[in-house]
């Protein structure tokens, strides 16, 4: 008749723990990691050590009547400033719209800030030329918004989460239609949505 050895004390301990821990394993919520995934060209985004809290600021919609930016606050918000004269902002904002389109409006807002001034008046053909109809498009007249929010560069693109704090900011273009594009925007969409206060 075969003797079985019996466990080394240690190796028994290690079993019980091991055998008490997997239920809990298998039952426990999977925490979300709300570090953004930020590959391709989203390894360009400067990331804030903690998010920030926007200025109240009004902006204007394309009749010229005010807009205020917290309306989009409740969703993930891509701030882009551009302007007609600057071509890599033209560029990026085919990218913009479509990215915009996929995801769609119940979440994300793409708002794209307009700066130009004594070139206003092609705004409305540049957004009718490019077919631009998934993304809301308003107007920094007086810079104000430009100003307030430190921008240097255009175009930069905000990324604000659904409590209206930025997150991070891309200065330059990019192709908002890509694969890691997207994945950023559905991160951050599936992230707790922040206390209000």
């Amino acid at each position: 008749m075969a003797v079985m050895a019996q466990p080394v004390p240690e190796f028994a301990r290690l079993l019980r723990a091991l055998v008490t821990l997997v239920p809990l394993l298998a039952t426990s919520p999977v925490v979300a990691n709300d570090k953004p995934p930020l590959s391709g060209e989203m390894a360009k985004i400067e990331l804030r050590q903690a998010p920030a809290a926007l200025p109240a600021l009004t902006v204007r919609d394309l009749d010229d009547a005010p807009v205020a930016l917290d309306r989009f606050k409740g969703k993930v918000v891509l701030l882009n400033f551009w302007a007609t004269w600057c071509a890599p902002c033209v560029k990026e904002m085919p990218g913009l719209d479509r990215l915009a389109a996929r995801i769609g409006p119940d979440k994300l807002a793409v708002v794209a800030l307009s700066l130009d001034g004594p070139t206003r008046p092609r705004v409305k053909p540049f957004i009718r030329d490019k077919g631009l109809a998934s993304m809301h498009i308003l107007l920094d007249t007086d810079r104000a918004a430009f100003k307030a929010l430190g921008v240097a560069v255009l175009p930069t693109t905000l990324v604000i989460d659904a409590g209206g704090r930025e997150i991070g900011r891309l200065q330059g273009d990019a192709d908002w239609d890509s694969p890691a594009a997207e994945a950023l925007v559905r991160h951050l969409l599936a992230q707790p949505a922040p206390e209000r206060r």
